[in-house]
């Protein structure tokens, strides 16, 4: 008899498990309603969306972690038992469709945050990405685009450090650009280079492990770093100047610096998550697509 979960009830945990743990990942739920072994690593379930599912489950923040039980179902009925055995052709066709959604769908969603649309749309416009062949020949396109986000980084964080003009207050601007910059940065490497995004590449070389592929994902992921970072230094750096000032107002010496630094801290950390949200919550929807895509993906798809 095949086991059974109860999917309204059921609460996913980050990392493996061990079966007493009384916790699962979501792979490890779907080779329990298989009835295999317990691990995660299904033989039911594509090596190529296990790995992306993996990945999903253990970088999602606990309250959001659920949605992924949606895939603990048959494929024909949207889940993803059942993709597995297939073909290396398929496994290699499921990998590019994470390469190519994470060119031309994830990297340019955070160039928009950004402000850098033109190097969105030079991604979104690119052909589709289905082998070493067309990854190379995007390569050109992909280097300009992660050197004008980069540029757009640089310049942002420049900008933030010229309008703290009034010598008085480089103290002070010294702990609150501290703080914005490292609230920023973890935003846009953890949060804003969301959970999706790590996702689709470790898919990726769960099966491509080409050159060009390697040459694809720096690119991308560089570019859509560096936007994110510019697009969270707009919201936290203004959050963390405003914070230092008002605490550095109300507190003397030593003290008044140790409470900037506390209060930019937090508040361009919040400014940061929040200007990044509607970018990450936008991507997961789309990485939903995705998966139901590799999941019903077939060899003629690329022919």
């Amino acid at each position: 008899m095949t086991p059974t979960l109860n999917l309204e009830e059921l609460t996913l945990g980050s990392g493996s498990h061990r079966p007493s743990d009384g916790a699962m990942c979501v792979m490890e739920a779907a080779a329990y309603m298989a009835g295999e072994p317990w691990s995660d690593h299904p033989e039911c379930v594509s090596p190529v969306i296990a790995a992306f599912l993996r990945s999903w489950n253990d970088a999602l923040p606990d309250d959001q972690r659920g949605q992924l039980v949606r895939y603990l179902g048959n494929v024909h009925d949207g889940g993803v038992l059942g993709t597995a055995p297939a073909s290396p052709e398929l496994e290699n066709r499921r990998s590019w469709l994470a390469v190519d959604w994470s060119v031309r769908v994830h990297t340019p969603a955070w160039l928009r945050l950004a402000g850098l649309d033109d190097q969105a749309g030079t991604l979104e416009n690119l052909p589709e990405i289905l082998n070493p062949s067309t990854a190379a020949a995007i390569k050109p396109a992909l280097d300009a685009v992660r050197k004008d986000a980069a540029a757009a980084w640089a310049a942002a964080w420049d900008a933030a450090w010229d309008a703290a003009w009034d010598a008085a207050w480089t103290a002070a601007w010294d702990a609150a650009r501290a703080a914005a910059g490292a609230a920023a940065g973890a935003a846009a490497g953890a949060a804003a280079w969301d959970a999706a995004g790590a996702a689709a590449w470790d898919a990726a070389g769960a099966a491509a492990g080409a050159a060009a592929w390697d040459a694809a994902r720096d690119a991308a992921r560089d570019a859509a770093r560096a936007a994110a970072r510019a697009a969270a230094w707009d919201a936290a750096g203004a959050a963390a100047w405003d914070a230092a000032g008002a605490a550095a107002g109300a507190a003397a010496g030593t003290a008044a610096w140790d409470a900037a630094g506390a209060a930019a801290w937090a508040a361009a950390r919040a400014a940061a998550r929040d200007a990044l949200a509607p970018t990450v919550a936008l991507l997961q929807e789309s990485a939903h697509e995705l998966v139901v895509r590799m999941a019903t993906a077939t060899v003629e798809d690329d022919a």
